[in-house]
């Protein structure tokens, strides 16, 4: 049986019994929390970047961000240069290895078609913080198709050997070539990020015109279904908020996509992630985590638990 399947099946009947999960202390493990320094690391596309985000963003921001939730977190690499890979992946261990803050595990970047790769990813594998790596591919620098090249993936497959996981967060128009690359990589565990990059304007013309790497919503759909017939991969319930205007939206207007993808992947292979700080281009955190606690209010309380918790745990092998 291969790691992608054994995922898919093992899930502990103790993390799916039902019990409601509006309870305060109801645990959140929050798949995709960033952090970034600027006088330590310093991303090269923050200068550009929408005035709310040109800050650093920091653990005790973070902390104050989600008081009142029960929240572990699972940092996600920041798109750092390259020359900086090793030291933002060694600080993110070293905090985790600390255990004083909500951070216990992390994805980490890096270039799978790098001649380097098999030695970096060498260095974190196996240390039970790093759960696997991304690459963005929606930026300037990965044109469609840039994941399906031969040294692209032949460094994914490396990462399922070592027991590692590969995020993908890529175009919605370019979903299809995600299914390509999955199944070149059957040994390698996969989440698709951010809701495959789903647009909520593509539902609602009423929030605004939708982003250069938007799509229609039909197109989204096809690709959302594609990448969920593959066996295994993980679904990140996230991001979406990010495209919406702040201040001008409802949880009504996020349901379409947060909805087709529950809908698509199954309660067993979706979890949630935050997002934070980008989520502040539509709203805090907060925000984000009420709107879709009162979309998936009337689903069974089994699979919100799963949704919110069950699924990260078993996915990523977390100790909480």
């Amino acid at each position: 049986m291969n790691r992608r399947h054994f995922l898919q099946t093992s899930a502990s009947a103790a993390l799916t019994s039902c019990s409601t999960f509006s309870a305060p202390d109801a645990l959140i493990i929050d798949t995709h929390q960033h952090l970034w320094d600027r006088h330590i690391i310093s991303p090269p596309w923050i200068k550009g970047a929408p005035e709310v985000l040109r800050h650093d963003f920091v653990t005790a921001d973070y902390v104050k961000a989600t008081a009142g939730l029960n929240v572990k977190a699972i940092y996600m690499e920041v798109d750092v240069a390259p020359s900086d890979h090793i030291k933002e992946a060694d600080g993110i261990v070293q905090q985790c290895r600390a255990g004083n803050t909500p951070t216990i595990a992390a994805t980490i970047g890096g270039r799978p078609a790098s001649a380097e790769f098999q030695k970096y990813v060498t260095r974190y594998a196996g240390n039970g913080i790093v759960k696997g790596l991304r690459q963005v591919l929606h930026g300037d620098s990965t044109p469609p198709g840039f994941c399906l090249s031969k040294d692209f993936v032949s460094g994914v497959q490396t990462l399922g050997r070592h027991g590692l996981n590969f995020e993908l967060t890529m175009r919605p128009t370019e979903l299809k070539d995600g299914v390509k690359l999955i199944k070149q990589c059957p040994d390698t565990p996969f989440v698709l990020d951010h809701c495959g990059n789903g647009d909520p304007k593509a539902f609602n013309s009423k929030l605004g015109p939708g982003l250069k790497r938007s799509c229609t919503a039909d197109e989204w759909k096809r690709g959302i279904d594609a990448v969920a017939a593959q066996p295994g991969v993980m679904c990140k319930i996230s991001g979406i908020v990010a495209f919406v205007p702040p201040g001008k939206w409802r949880a009504e207007d996020l349901a379409p996509v947060v909805n087709h993808c529950l809908d698509s992947f199954g309660p067993d292979r979706v979890f949630f992630g935050g997002d934070w700080p980008v989520c502040l281009l539509g709203s805090p955190v907060r925000g984000w985590v009420d709107a879709l606690k009162q979309i998936v209010s009337s689903r069974p309380a089994s699979e919100q638990r799963k949704l919110w918790s069950g699924n990260a745990i078993r996915f990523y092998g977390l100790k909480v």
